[in-house]
């Protein structure tokens, strides 16, 4: 990649930062000093990160986040003040419900396409917030380590780490890894009392959705897209235990990865009771409910006879702080047909 002399410049500067701002064994690059002037007595911090220590100098104070789940956790903990901006597409969908909706206008929307280096630089970013699958791309090079030689640093969604078989991912249960990131990023941007009241809260909102649970656990496939295979979650995607916490019983959960493609003849013998559609991209939840309808293998399985299909949008059943809410209203919908 050519860089302009102004990036030149901000390379050089954020290396510089790098051979003095290294803490330890596993340290990620901390970000350049920011306005603030002298850290405060709660820096340096160390978090757990995918299995790495990762050191952070001072609070990040320009960061750019990819897709809408990570956005939110930003938001969600009222850190959109040190956001240079997030990269997602037109998929935000309604967010008159949404606690931190309004939180939106405070930060830049920098790109409805891909996060790329250069866009990175431009914005002056000191941290990326992203995920394998969610941003991260070995290809182009935009990694935590690629990252780190331009001096920038960097924070991994729990969710996508990789658990070191191949490219699988996921290495705790889903909810686990939304409450370790809250906790973690509650401690980079020293707003671990936000962060932990947030958790509190998500844990008393899933635990009214048990209590109220069907006793008959319904077996579910979750339809995320694909027609010639269909991709769906793993044991250690978000949906997994949206689906359990809800009172159902995910039918691909033995399988060690998050989202992962699996084949029809799986989905058929396992032959799922409902399905829970994966609301975005160009496939309508609709047009995605009509192939599942019209598909013949499909067309003795439990829930395409009965038309149990349930639709719940994409940053529902992504990591982000939606997914206590996605819960309770799956729940809604499993008690209901449970009778």
């Amino acid at each position: 990649m050519l860089l302009t002399t102004s990036r030149r410049a901000l390379a050089a500067t954020a290396a510089l930062s790098l051979s003095l701002g290294l803490a330890g064994c596993g340290a990620e690059v901390t970000p350049a000093a920011s306005s603030e002037g002298a850290q405060s007595a709660h820096y340096p911090v160390t978090v757990e990160n995918c299995g790495r220590q990762v050191t952070y100098q001072q609070k990040p104070a320009r960061v750019v986040t990819n897709d809408i789940g990570i956005t939110e956790l930003m938001l969600a903990l009222g850190l959109a003040d040190r956001m240079a901006g997030y990269v997602m597409p037109d998929e935000k969908g309604d967010l008159s419900a949404v606690p931190w909706g309004k939180e939106y206008e405070r930060a830049p929307w920098l790109s409805k396409k891909e996060i790329t280096k250069e866009l990175v630089l431009d914005a002056k970013a000191d941290l990326v917030f992203a995920g394998w699958n969610y941003g991260w791309n070995e290809t182009t090079g935009l990694t935590p380590e690629g990252l780190g030689k331009l001096g920038v640093g960097s924070y991994t969604l729990t969710e996508s780490c990789r658990n070191g078989k191949e490219k699988a991912r996921g290495v705790m249960p889903p909810l686990d890894a939304l409450h370790a990131d809250l906790t973690n990023l509650g401690r980079i941007f020293d707003v671990e009392a936000k962060a932990q009241q947030l958790i509190a809260d998500f844990k008393a909102e899933v635990a009214k959705a048990e209590a109220a649970a069907p006793a008959k656990r319904p077996s579910v496939f979750l339809y995320d897209s694909g027609q010639d295979k269909p991709f769906t979650s793993g044991r250690f995607a978000a949906p997994e235990q949206i689906i359990t916490k809800a009172g159902g019983r995910n039918v691909f959960g033995d399988l060690d990865d998050s989202w992962t493609t699996v084949g029809w003849e799986a989905v058929v013998s396992r032959d799922p009771e409902v399905i829970v559609i994966n609301d975005y991209g160009d496939t309508s939840a609709e047009a995605k409910r009509q192939f599942l309808k019209s598909y013949p293998p499909l067309a003795q399985v439990s829930a395409v006879k009965n038309d149990r299909v349930f639709v719940l949008s994409y940053v529902d059943l992504v990591e982000s702080p939606r997914n206590p809410a996605a819960i309770t209203r799956l729940a809604a919908y499993l008690k209901g047909i449970a009778g």
